[in-house]
């Protein structure tokens, strides 16, 4: 007996539609594989779950977006809209100027000028010049800054220096003025602790010789 036909419709029980899914994909990205080895075609295969998974496959000797520009220019179909189309121009554009800058980058630094009239020359001349004039600009506003900058430093210094004397001598003032006032407190001290009569008493004439 062969094999009866299956009905193509969805599948309702959720884990047969996984596994089907599954052997079904393997099988359609295998036989992409295969038409492309066997008949050497390129192939562009693109596959979505409905978990929204994405499963793709592309033939070695070509690219997904080169195979879209050429299916393409062969049906007539618009891909992109507008937006697209004018962002692909706008990249084309700052492409060539990019390539147009590194030339005239090369051309200032004296490379490729073999080929370049007169004129060119003459404006890559002036344009060094310029170039020239705006560094050495630059530069002297630099050691002007610099200047400026070592001439305050030195001002600072020097203010820094007075106050640090200033601060000594006051320090050095109230140290002898600290050192006395010890000095007189142990005197202060001494007298007190002394009895009267064996303090020095001042020097006084003899009243008997007076007599």
């Amino acid at each position: 007996m062969g094999r009866g036909k299956i009905e193509i419709k969805r599948i309702e029980n959720a884990s047969n539609r996984q596994v089907t899914y599954s052997k079904r994909k393997n099988g359609i990205i295998k036989k992409a594989r295969e038409i492309t080895v066997l008949c050497d075609a390129q192939v562009s295969l693109v596959i979505f779950a409905s978990s929204g998974r994405m499963h793709e496959y592309c033939s070695p000797s070509t690219t997904v977006v080169d195979l879209l520009d050429k299916y393409h220019k062969q049906s007539g179909k618009r891909l992109w809209d507008a937006k697209h189309e004018n962002l692909s121009k706008e990249i084309d554009r700052v492409k060539k100027e990019n390539d147009s800058m590194q030339i005239e980058l090369r051309h200032l630094k004296g490379e490729d000028i073999s080929s370049l009239h007169h004129t060119e020359l003459m404006a890559i001349e002036e344009a060094l010049d310029a170039g020239l004039a705006a560094v050495r600009k630059k530069q002297m506003e630099y050691h002007s800054m610099l200047e400026q900058n070592e001439k305050m430093l030195d001002e600072e210094f020097k203010h820094l220096q007075f106050v640090l004397q200033q601060q000594e001598m006051a320090m050095g003032e109230s140290a002898m003025e600290m050192e006395n006032a010890y000095h007189q407190q142990r005197m202060r001290d001494y007298n007190f602790q002394v009895p009267f009569a064996f303090r020095v008493q001042p020097i006084q004439p003899n009243l008997q010789e007076r007599m």
